[in-house]
Protein backbone atom coordinates (compact mmCIF):
# COMPACT_ATOMS: atom_id res chain seq x y z
CA UNK A 1 0.00 0.00 0.00
CA UNK A 2 2.59 2.72 0.67
CA UNK A 3 4.26 2.14 -2.85
CA UNK A 4 0.44 2.61 -4.22
CA UNK A 5 0.27 6.25 -1.91
CA UNK A 6 3.43 7.69 -2.66
CA UNK A 7 2.54 6.92 -6.46
CA UNK A 8 -0.52 8.60 -6.15
CA UNK A 9 0.84 11.32 -4.10
CA UNK A 10 3.85 11.86 -7.01
CA UNK A 11 0.71 11.86 -9.06
CA UNK A 12 -1.17 14.77 -7.13
CA UNK A 13 2.00 16.97 -6.44
CA UNK A 14 2.69 16.79 -10.40
CA UNK A 15 -0.63 17.76 -11.37
CA UNK A 16 -0.49 20.76 -9.05
CA UNK A 17 2.99 21.59 -10.65
CA UNK A 18 2.03 21.67 -13.76
CA UNK A 19 -1.11 23.23 -13.69
CA UNK A 20 -0.45 25.76 -11.15
CA UNK A 21 3.19 26.67 -10.71
CA UNK A 22 4.35 29.49 -12.91
CA UNK A 23 7.22 32.29 -11.82
CA UNK A 24 6.38 35.40 -10.16
CA UNK A 25 6.22 38.45 -12.22
CA UNK A 26 8.37 36.54 -15.16
CA UNK A 27 11.41 36.82 -12.21
CA UNK A 28 13.96 34.09 -12.48
CA UNK A 29 14.57 32.09 -9.10
CA UNK A 30 10.61 32.33 -8.40
CA UNK A 31 7.67 29.69 -8.54
CA UNK A 32 4.23 30.42 -7.16
CA UNK A 33 0.74 29.15 -7.34
CA UNK A 34 -1.85 30.40 -9.87
CA UNK A 35 -4.66 30.60 -7.62
CA UNK A 36 -7.18 28.62 -10.31
CA UNK A 37 -6.86 26.63 -13.58
CA UNK A 38 -7.97 27.39 -16.29
CA UNK A 39 -6.82 30.89 -14.93
CA UNK A 40 -8.35 34.39 -15.56
CA UNK A 41 -5.93 37.44 -16.72
CA UNK A 42 -5.73 38.68 -13.06
CA UNK A 43 -5.28 35.05 -11.64
CA UNK A 44 -2.13 34.17 -14.19
CA UNK A 45 -0.72 37.94 -13.37
CA UNK A 46 -0.79 36.76 -9.58
CA UNK A 47 -2.98 40.25 -8.71
CA UNK A 48 -5.26 37.32 -7.39
CA UNK A 49 -2.60 35.31 -5.22
CA UNK A 50 -3.78 34.50 -1.50
CA UNK A 51 -1.08 33.94 1.22
CA UNK A 52 -2.48 31.35 3.31
CA UNK A 53 -3.12 29.07 -0.37
CA UNK A 54 0.48 29.56 -0.77
CA UNK A 55 1.87 28.70 2.77
CA UNK A 56 -0.04 25.63 1.87
CA UNK A 57 1.63 24.50 -1.00
CA UNK A 58 4.86 25.16 0.76
CA UNK A 59 3.78 22.99 3.18
CA UNK A 60 2.53 20.64 0.78
CA UNK A 61 5.96 20.60 -0.44
CA UNK A 62 7.38 20.07 2.80
CA UNK A 63 5.41 16.94 2.51
CA UNK A 64 6.75 15.65 -0.66
CA UNK A 65 10.91 16.43 0.31
CA UNK A 66 10.03 14.27 3.31
CA UNK A 67 8.56 11.44 1.05
CA UNK A 68 11.55 11.50 -1.16
CA UNK A 69 13.99 13.85 -1.00
CA UNK A 70 15.31 15.43 -3.97
CA UNK A 71 17.67 18.46 -5.23
CA UNK A 72 14.47 19.38 -7.28
CA UNK A 73 11.71 19.51 -4.39
CA UNK A 74 14.37 21.11 -2.24
CA UNK A 75 15.13 24.13 -4.86
CA UNK A 76 11.16 24.22 -5.96
CA UNK A 77 10.43 24.82 -1.88
CA UNK A 78 13.45 27.69 -2.14
CA UNK A 79 11.55 29.08 -4.72
CA UNK A 80 8.20 28.81 -3.65
CA UNK A 81 9.45 30.50 -0.43
CA UNK A 82 11.31 33.59 -2.03
CA UNK A 83 8.49 34.45 -4.13
CA UNK A 84 5.90 34.46 -1.20
CA UNK A 85 7.77 37.19 0.10
CA UNK A 86 8.32 39.27 -2.95
CA UNK A 87 4.95 38.63 -4.12
CA UNK A 88 3.46 39.76 -0.27
CA UNK A 89 5.42 42.93 -0.80
CA UNK A 90 5.78 44.35 3.13
CA UNK A 91 8.14 41.08 3.63
CA UNK A 92 6.74 37.84 5.73
CA UNK A 93 4.39 38.84 7.61
CA UNK A 94 0.70 40.35 6.80
CA UNK A 95 -2.61 41.25 9.42
CA UNK A 96 -3.70 37.68 9.40
CA UNK A 97 -2.60 35.84 12.33
CA UNK A 98 -3.95 32.48 10.65
CA UNK A 99 -1.93 33.12 7.64
CA UNK A 100 1.16 33.88 9.44
CA UNK A 101 0.74 30.31 11.55
CA UNK A 102 0.71 28.61 8.27
CA UNK A 103 3.66 29.89 6.61
CA UNK A 104 5.79 29.72 9.74
CA UNK A 105 4.56 25.44 10.00
CA UNK A 106 5.78 25.20 6.35
CA UNK A 107 9.26 27.00 6.98
CA UNK A 108 9.87 26.10 10.68
CA UNK A 109 9.46 22.23 8.96
CA UNK A 110 11.52 23.06 5.81
CA UNK A 111 14.28 24.06 8.76
CA UNK A 112 13.55 21.40 11.08
CA UNK A 113 13.49 18.32 9.07
CA UNK A 114 15.92 19.77 6.28
CA UNK A 115 17.98 21.98 6.93
CA UNK A 116 16.84 25.21 4.92
CA UNK A 117 18.27 27.58 6.43
CA UNK A 118 14.31 30.05 7.60
CA UNK A 119 16.00 31.24 10.66
CA UNK A 120 15.16 34.77 10.15
CA UNK A 121 11.45 34.45 8.61
CA UNK A 122 10.59 31.85 11.64
CA UNK A 123 11.76 34.06 14.34
CA UNK A 124 9.56 37.06 12.48
CA UNK A 125 6.92 34.62 12.61
CA UNK A 126 6.79 33.42 15.71
CA UNK A 127 7.24 36.90 17.16
CA UNK A 128 3.82 38.08 15.61
CA UNK A 129 1.89 34.91 17.01
CA UNK A 130 3.98 34.90 20.47
CA UNK A 131 3.20 39.17 21.21
CA UNK A 132 -0.57 38.23 20.01
CA UNK A 133 -1.67 36.39 23.09
CA UNK A 134 -4.70 38.28 24.63
CA UNK A 135 -6.09 36.85 27.46
CA UNK A 136 -7.60 40.33 29.11
CA UNK A 137 -9.44 40.50 25.97
CA UNK A 138 -11.26 37.08 25.37
CA UNK A 139 -8.35 35.70 23.70
CA UNK A 140 -6.41 33.75 22.82
CA UNK A 141 -4.91 35.46 20.01
CA UNK A 142 -6.87 37.44 17.56
CA UNK A 143 -8.49 35.91 14.03
CA UNK A 144 -6.12 38.96 12.61
CA UNK A 145 -5.04 42.77 13.78
CA UNK A 146 -7.59 44.92 15.43
CA UNK A 147 -10.33 42.04 15.42
CA UNK A 148 -12.22 41.26 18.73
CA UNK A 149 -12.64 37.96 17.38
CA UNK A 150 -10.75 34.76 18.89
CA UNK A 151 -10.64 31.52 16.82
CA UNK A 152 -9.71 27.93 16.90
CA UNK A 153 -8.04 28.85 13.24
CA UNK A 154 -5.75 30.91 14.47
CA UNK A 155 -5.07 29.48 18.22
CA UNK A 156 -4.56 26.00 16.81
CA UNK A 157 -1.74 26.44 13.92
CA UNK A 158 -0.37 29.33 15.71
CA UNK A 159 0.02 27.20 19.04
CA UNK A 160 1.34 23.80 16.61
CA UNK A 161 4.29 26.62 15.38
CA UNK A 162 4.82 27.69 18.77
CA UNK A 163 4.76 24.13 20.32
CA UNK A 164 7.83 23.46 17.35
CA UNK A 165 9.56 26.43 18.54
CA UNK A 166 10.01 25.34 22.12
CA UNK A 167 7.48 28.05 23.47
CA UNK A 168 5.60 24.70 25.03
CA UNK A 169 3.82 27.04 27.75
CA UNK A 170 2.24 29.07 25.46
CA UNK A 171 1.35 26.36 23.35
CA UNK A 172 -0.34 24.71 26.02
CA UNK A 173 -1.95 27.97 27.40
CA UNK A 174 -3.58 27.94 23.83
CA UNK A 175 -5.17 24.49 23.80
CA UNK A 176 -6.59 25.22 27.03
CA UNK A 177 -7.97 28.37 26.46
CA UNK A 178 -9.44 26.21 23.03
CA UNK A 179 -10.62 23.59 25.23
CA UNK A 180 -12.20 25.53 27.71
CA UNK A 181 -13.67 28.40 25.45
CA UNK A 182 -14.44 26.69 22.01
CA UNK A 183 -15.04 23.14 22.55
CA UNK A 184 -19.00 22.27 22.36
CA UNK A 185 -19.70 20.16 25.44
CA UNK A 186 -22.48 17.99 23.56
CA UNK A 187 -20.70 17.22 20.33
CA UNK A 188 -16.92 17.34 21.42
CA UNK A 189 -16.33 19.38 18.24
CA UNK A 190 -14.41 22.53 18.38
CA UNK A 191 -16.56 26.03 17.41
CA UNK A 192 -15.20 28.22 14.94
CA UNK A 193 -14.55 30.88 17.43
CA UNK A 194 -15.97 33.66 20.36
CA UNK A 195 -16.03 37.43 20.06
CA UNK A 196 -13.70 39.93 23.29
CA UNK A 197 -18.50 40.01 24.07
CA UNK A 198 -18.29 36.50 24.78
CA UNK A 199 -20.83 35.52 22.11
CA UNK A 200 -19.76 32.56 20.18
CA UNK A 201 -19.52 31.77 16.58
CA UNK A 202 -20.78 28.09 16.87
CA UNK A 203 -20.01 27.53 13.43
CA UNK A 204 -18.20 24.14 13.09
CA UNK A 205 -15.47 23.81 10.21
CA UNK A 206 -13.28 20.41 9.37
CA UNK A 207 -10.17 22.29 9.47
CA UNK A 208 -10.83 23.78 12.98
CA UNK A 209 -11.02 20.09 14.44
CA UNK A 210 -7.81 19.24 12.38
CA UNK A 211 -5.39 21.97 14.19
CA UNK A 212 -6.48 20.72 17.54
CA UNK A 213 -6.15 17.15 16.74
CA UNK A 214 -2.25 18.49 15.81
CA UNK A 215 -1.84 20.78 18.63
CA UNK A 216 -2.69 18.30 21.33
CA UNK A 217 -0.63 15.88 19.44
CA UNK A 218 2.11 18.11 19.41
CA UNK A 219 1.64 18.65 23.45
CA UNK A 220 1.17 15.41 24.47
CA UNK A 221 4.65 14.02 22.63
CA UNK A 222 6.65 17.13 24.17
CA UNK A 223 4.72 17.23 27.41
CA UNK A 224 3.57 13.61 28.21
CA UNK A 225 0.44 15.31 29.91
CA UNK A 226 -2.37 13.25 29.96
CA UNK A 227 -5.10 15.96 29.23
CA UNK A 228 -4.05 16.13 26.36
CA UNK A 229 -4.37 12.33 24.92
CA UNK A 230 -7.53 12.12 26.64
CA UNK A 231 -8.37 15.53 24.51
CA UNK A 232 -7.60 13.65 21.11
CA UNK A 233 -9.53 10.43 22.12
CA UNK A 234 -12.48 12.75 22.46
CA UNK A 235 -12.08 14.90 19.52
CA UNK A 236 -10.91 11.83 17.08
CA UNK A 237 -14.34 10.26 18.29
CA UNK A 238 -16.31 13.50 17.97
CA UNK A 239 -14.53 13.72 14.24
CA UNK A 240 -15.93 10.15 13.38
CA UNK A 241 -19.09 10.33 14.88
CA UNK A 242 -20.13 13.92 13.26
CA UNK A 243 -17.68 14.62 10.31
CA UNK A 244 -17.01 11.22 8.76
CA UNK A 245 -19.69 8.94 9.54
CA UNK A 246 -19.36 6.66 6.57
CA UNK A 247 -15.78 7.12 7.04
CA UNK A 248 -15.05 9.57 4.48
CA UNK A 249 -14.64 13.08 5.57
CA UNK A 250 -17.95 15.18 4.46
CA UNK A 251 -18.42 17.71 2.83
CA UNK A 252 -16.01 20.42 1.22
CA UNK A 253 -16.23 23.35 -0.94
CA UNK A 254 -14.00 26.16 -3.08
CA UNK A 255 -12.22 28.93 -2.28
CA UNK A 256 -10.89 28.82 1.59
CA UNK A 257 -12.91 25.99 2.17
CA UNK A 258 -10.94 23.57 -0.48
CA UNK A 259 -8.33 23.20 1.92
CA UNK A 260 -10.44 22.96 4.76
CA UNK A 261 -10.88 19.04 4.92
CA UNK A 262 -6.97 18.44 3.73
CA UNK A 263 -6.10 20.18 6.65
CA UNK A 264 -8.08 17.84 8.71
CA UNK A 265 -6.51 15.10 6.95
CA UNK A 266 -2.96 16.35 7.95
CA UNK A 267 -3.17 16.16 11.38
CA UNK A 268 -5.40 12.98 11.73
CA UNK A 269 -2.33 11.51 9.75
CA UNK A 270 -0.15 13.14 12.28
CA UNK A 271 -2.06 11.90 15.21
CA UNK A 272 -2.18 8.12 13.91
CA UNK A 273 1.69 8.20 13.93
CA UNK A 274 2.46 10.22 16.43
CA UNK A 275 0.04 9.80 19.10
CA UNK A 276 2.18 7.98 21.94
CA UNK A 277 0.78 4.59 22.68
CA UNK A 278 0.17 4.68 26.88
CA UNK A 279 -3.45 3.18 26.44
CA UNK A 280 -5.77 0.99 24.41
CA UNK A 281 -7.36 4.32 23.83
CA UNK A 282 -4.42 5.87 22.12
CA UNK A 283 -4.38 2.73 20.19
CA UNK A 284 -7.97 2.96 19.14
CA UNK A 285 -7.89 7.14 18.30
CA UNK A 286 -4.47 6.53 16.33
CA UNK A 287 -6.12 3.39 14.15
CA UNK A 288 -9.53 5.64 13.77
CA UNK A 289 -7.71 8.84 12.69
CA UNK A 290 -5.75 6.19 10.22
CA UNK A 291 -8.58 4.61 9.27
CA UNK A 292 -10.64 7.86 8.39
CA UNK A 293 -7.28 9.33 6.32
CA UNK A 294 -7.03 6.28 4.10
CA UNK A 295 -10.90 5.48 3.19
CA UNK A 296 -11.40 9.37 2.07
CA UNK A 297 -8.08 9.27 0.33
CA UNK A 298 -9.53 5.85 -1.82
CA UNK A 299 -12.91 7.88 -1.75
CA UNK A 300 -11.16 11.16 -3.62
CA UNK A 301 -8.84 8.70 -5.53
CA UNK A 302 -11.61 6.94 -7.17
CA UNK A 303 -13.56 10.25 -8.08
CA UNK A 304 -11.12 12.08 -9.70
CA UNK A 305 -10.79 13.09 -12.56
CA UNK A 306 -8.00 12.02 -15.19
CA UNK A 307 -7.09 15.30 -17.32
CA UNK A 308 -4.00 14.44 -19.46
CA UNK A 309 -3.04 11.44 -17.15
CA UNK A 310 -2.88 13.79 -14.11
CA UNK A 311 -5.29 13.92 -11.61
CA UNK A 312 -7.89 16.89 -10.66
CA UNK A 313 -9.85 16.31 -7.53
CA UNK A 314 -13.33 16.66 -6.50
CA UNK A 315 -14.08 19.14 -3.61
CA UNK A 316 -16.24 16.92 -2.19
CA UNK A 317 -14.24 13.56 -1.85
CA UNK A 318 -17.47 11.41 -2.01
CA UNK A 319 -18.63 12.66 -5.21
CA UNK A 320 -17.38 12.69 -9.26
CA UNK A 321 -14.65 15.74 -9.56
CA UNK A 322 -16.30 18.18 -12.29
CA UNK A 323 -13.98 19.90 -15.13
CA UNK A 324 -13.47 23.30 -14.27
CA UNK A 325 -13.30 26.18 -16.78
CA UNK A 326 -13.52 30.05 -16.98
CA UNK A 327 -17.27 30.46 -18.46
CA UNK A 328 -19.09 30.64 -15.01
CA UNK A 329 -18.11 32.43 -11.84
CA UNK A 330 -14.41 32.63 -10.23
CA UNK A 331 -13.30 32.94 -7.11
CA UNK A 332 -13.63 36.39 -5.73
CA UNK A 333 -11.98 37.42 -2.30
CA UNK A 334 -14.81 38.84 0.65
CA UNK A 335 -14.57 40.05 4.10
CA UNK A 336 -11.16 38.11 4.87
CA UNK A 337 -11.62 35.18 2.90
CA UNK A 338 -11.95 33.79 -0.44
CA UNK A 339 -15.31 32.76 -2.24
CA UNK A 340 -15.68 29.70 -4.39
CA UNK A 341 -15.93 29.67 -7.83
CA UNK A 342 -18.55 28.12 -9.29
CA UNK A 343 -16.98 24.80 -10.07
CA UNK A 344 -15.20 24.33 -7.30
CA UNK A 345 -12.29 22.40 -8.84
CA UNK A 346 -11.12 25.33 -10.69
CA UNK A 347 -9.61 26.19 -7.28
CA UNK A 348 -5.87 25.57 -6.19
CA UNK A 349 -7.05 25.27 -2.74
CA UNK A 350 -9.24 22.04 -3.84
CA UNK A 351 -5.98 21.16 -5.30
CA UNK A 352 -4.04 21.44 -2.81
CA UNK A 353 -6.59 19.63 -0.45
CA UNK A 354 -5.97 16.66 -2.57
CA UNK A 355 -2.57 16.86 -2.69
CA UNK A 356 -2.38 16.76 1.26
CA UNK A 357 -4.97 13.99 1.44
CA UNK A 358 -2.28 11.78 -0.63
CA UNK A 359 0.24 12.57 1.42
CA UNK A 360 -1.49 12.19 4.32
CA UNK A 361 -2.51 8.34 3.15
CA UNK A 362 0.90 7.93 2.04
CA UNK A 363 1.62 8.88 5.88
CA UNK A 364 -0.07 6.44 7.59
CA UNK A 365 0.82 3.92 4.97
CA UNK A 366 4.51 4.28 5.37
CA UNK A 367 3.64 4.01 9.33
CA UNK A 368 2.36 0.70 8.90
CA UNK A 369 -1.99 0.97 8.43
CA UNK A 370 -4.06 -0.67 7.66
CA UNK A 371 -3.55 -3.18 10.81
Amino acid sequence: MQDIWAGRADAAEAAVISRHLRRLWALPGTALGVVAWPPVRRERLFFSWHYWWQAHLLDCAVDALERDPTSRRRRRFVRVARSIRLRNLSGWTNNYYDDMAWLGIALERAQRMHFIDNRSAVEILESQLFDAWAPGSGGGIPWRKGSDFYNAPSNGPAGIMLARTGKLWRAQAMADWIDDTLRDTNTNLIADGIRSSGRLERKVYSYCQGVVLGLDTELAVRLGSPRHRNRIHRLVDAIGEHLAPAGIIEGGGGGDGGLFNGILARYLALTAVMLPWESPADIRARETAARIVLESATAAWENRLQIEGQPLFGHDWAKQAQLPGTGSAIATFTEGSVRSSAIPERDLSVQLGGWMLMEAAFTVSAAGYPR
